[in-house]
């Protein structure tokens, strides 16, 4: 299979193409800089995009976009977050619906943030959409799809929670904290953390490909664990304390209300049904095998 994907020099998207072209599949990065060889240029921002970039390719995984935890939430840096993700997938959209022998499979990024804060409550990818900034973001992003999907590409959306892996994003900055002993849990601790290995992150997304499924795909381990859970099996796991709780004026004052609330005191309790019924089978279905395999 011939694999086009943005994002692919990211967190998720660069043990993608490892994994990828490991299996012997061809892949394609599309890249905003300049391109290596193999590479294809693209510009997520333009007003449209030339199909010629995508001819040959069999299936297109689009993880770009701005990232959520970068930068405080001002109103530029969120309409940045905005349009880096729905822009760019209606570019794309728009390109496989013009092409009479494009791409017939579209994995578009999603966020299990579009189910909003909602507490104790079990969500999979039957549950409404939530309120809120990202879930509003989510929802447009999914929607931009919509011209591949009327023009018989398969797509699926990964809402994606949150990814483990030691070299980066969440868990990289917690392991920091840890390994000084100043762990402990965000705010009561109550929050659920819906999470996902690396390893699973990559190859349900490799599995998908495959696989005859389309729309809502969370991509979460079937094990949420509360904040407090978290903590708890992280600090055992490196054999560091976690007495010291984070109260949230401190991560609210240092970042923003709305952006410390939606990361660290909000959450969403996930389980992937869609991956479970389908038949993938998780390598980390636990957290704590999940750290142990990581670190």
């Amino acid at each position: 299979m011939h694999v086009a994907i943005t994002g692919a020099t990211g967190l998720i998207g660069t043990p993608l193409v490892q994994s990828l072209r490991s299996q012997g599949h061809s892949v394609t990065r599309l890249v905003r800089s300049a391109p290596k060889p193999g590479d294809r240029q693209w510009d997520p921002t333009a007003d449209s995009l030339d199909p010629s970039l995508l001819e040959g390719v069999d299936a297109v995984v689009h993880l770009a976009g701005a990232g959520i935890g970068d930068r405080r939430w001002t109103p530029a840096y969120k309409a940045e977050i905005r349009s880096s993700r729905v822009h760019s997938t209606q570019l794309l959209a728009d390109a496989m619906a013009s092409m009479s022998d494009g791409p017939k499979v579209f994995l578009s990024g999603s966020a299990i943030g579009i189910y909003g804060n909602r507490g104790d409550e079990v969500l999979d990818e039957s549950s409404s959409v939530g309120t809120g900034f990202l879930a509003e973001v989510c929802v447009q992003w999914e929607g931009a799809t919509a011209p591949a999907a009327r023009a018989g590409v398969r797509v699926a959306h990964l809402r994606t929670g949150i990814v483990l892996t030691p070299e980066g994003g969440a868990l990289k900055k917690l392991l920091g904290l840890f390994s000084l002993g100043l762990g402990g849990r965000f705010g009561s601790g109550r929050q659920w953390q819906s999470w996902i290995s690396i390893d699973d992150e990559v190859a349900a997304i490799v599995w998908l490909l495959g696989a005859n499924l389309e729309g809502a795909v969370n991509l979460t381990a079937p094990n949420p664990v509360t904040n407090a859970e978290f903590t708890q099996v992280l600090a055992r796991t490196i054999k560091r304390p976690a007495f010291f709780p984070v109260p949230s004026f401190g991560p609210r004052l240092l970042v923003g209300g709305e952006l410390a609330d939606n990361l660290l005191f909000h959450g969403q309790r996930v389980l992937p049904n869609a991956l479970n019924n389908g038949g993938y089978t998780f390598a980390h279905p636990s957290l704590e095998v999940a750290l142990r395999a990581l670190l």
